[in-house]
């Protein structure tokens, strides 16, 4: 009988089922789709992490309603996996909302899925610029690749740099930092001299390397996913004299804080632009950097982190107004305003998009010696440049 149901449920089985038991009692279940196992588990760690945090610091109840969270292992870039997952969340285990999807295949495949089922869904990654149109249930506490990559574009002419080879994964959010990046530089003046796209697979960038030192441009804009092939990329532009040949590393979240360290002090002096650093200075990001610490000795917070404390957050304030009434959740935060960890933060009220700072950051030591995305410019108030 349990498979048969399932077999229904791609239509109007679902609403039914979930209308029947919105208000069963007062627990709210959060289904949380990310990697947890394979080359990309690093995500699923930050993510759970960070929202263990948030329940730490703001309790296990949302007005007056407890939330669980279910966690479900997605494995990497999996969009019918996922799709499969999402849906044993909603009937299987009966979840109101929906939260994590790191990769942009894997938040697309559920967007018919939560249409159907009527499930909020906080994205707290998948950052191509519009996955957020499919659904009117997805909202997104992560960013865009179109909201990094054009403050860094305007960022690199100001200082002089006139010609770029771009090098990004060929997915999604890759296309979208190629075509934002060189809109952005091109309307300026700057001129494009190469866009390379690499396998999301790919860990061994020296032939690409050799191709972009060919050239001789005056920087190198890079997207890669964060986990192994940022590490690898990084590590490959350092090795194969790309600073010594003049070429300077422009990029996004490849200076990610979890393998920050382990790149060493080769380093100290790459520029990225993002929208979180975890050496932030506000008295929230101490908080919650010193609370990871805590209950997670040896974890450092990173976009991941960020994220998905944020998503927490917003999954606390649509439980807290409507609880189980998932069909008027998403106008609860449309336009919702908050402090978060990495600054000043809203939801643009029609694309459910995070507007939020964008800081130009290089790497450099702190008092301590460790090593850090110091930020040392900030363009306020960035939305999703994407969806303009």
């Amino acid at each position: 009988m349990k498979k048969t149901i399932k077999l229904m449920a791609g239509v109007g089985a679902i609403s039914v089922m979930m209308a029947s038991a919105a208000f069963a009692d007062h627990t709210v279940k959060v289904g949380v789709i990310a990697p947890f196992s394979g080359p990309f588990a690093i995500w699923g760690k930050q993510f759970k992490e960070a929202v263990e945090v948030y329940v730490a610091q703001n309790g296990e109840t949302a007005g007056g309603h407890t939330v669980e969270f279910i966690y479900k292992d997605s494995g990497g870039p999996n969009p019918s996996g996922t799709k499969s997952l999402a849906q044993e969340l909603i009937i299987g285990e009966k979840v109101d909302y929906l939260g994590g999807l790191v990769f942009t295949p894997n938040a697309l495949s559920v967007a018919s899925l939560i249409d159907e089922a009527q499930i909020p869904t906080v994205i707290f990654n998948a950052a191509t610029s519009s996955i957020v149109l499919q659904s009117e249930y997805f909202v997104r506490t992560s960013f865009s690749l179109w909201q990094v990559s054009v403050p860094m574009a305007e960022w690199a002419w100001e200082q002089g740099i006139k010609t770029v080879v771009i090098s990004v994964t060929d997915y999604g959010p890759g296309n979208d930092a190629q075509v934002a990046f060189t809109t952005a530089f091109e309307a300026l003046g700057g001129e494009v001299l190469d866009a390379i796209g690499m396998p999301l697979s790919t860990t061994d960038f020296a032939p690409f390397m050799q191709r972009i030192k060919d050239q001789s441009p005056d920087a190198v804009f890079a997207f890669l996913p964060a986990g192994p092939p940022t590490f690898a990329f990084v590590k490959s532009y350092n090795e194969n004299g790309m600073k010594d040949a003049g070429i300077t590393f422009l990029g996004t979240g490849e200076t990610d804080e979890t393998t920050l360290e382990a790149l060493g002090d080769a380093a100290i002096g790459l520029t990225t632009a993002y929208h979180y650093s975890a050496a932030h200075v506000s008295d929230l990001n101490q908080a919650f950097t010193s609370k990871l610490d805590e209950m997670f000795p040896g974890s450092v917070a990173n976009l991941a982190s960020v994220g998905a404390y944020d998503g927490a957050h917003i999954l606390y304030q649509m439980i807290a107004a409507v609880g189980s009434d998932r069909t008027k959740a998403v106008d609860v935060v449309r336009g919702y305003e908050w402090e978060s960890p990495r600054g000043p933060v809203s939801l643009d009220p029609d694309t459910r998009h995070i507007t939020q700072n964008v800081y130009i950051r290089r790497v450099a030591k702190d008092e301590n010696g460790n090593l850090i995305n110091e930020e040392f410019q900030t363009i306020e108030a960035v939305p999703d440049l994407g969806l303009l």
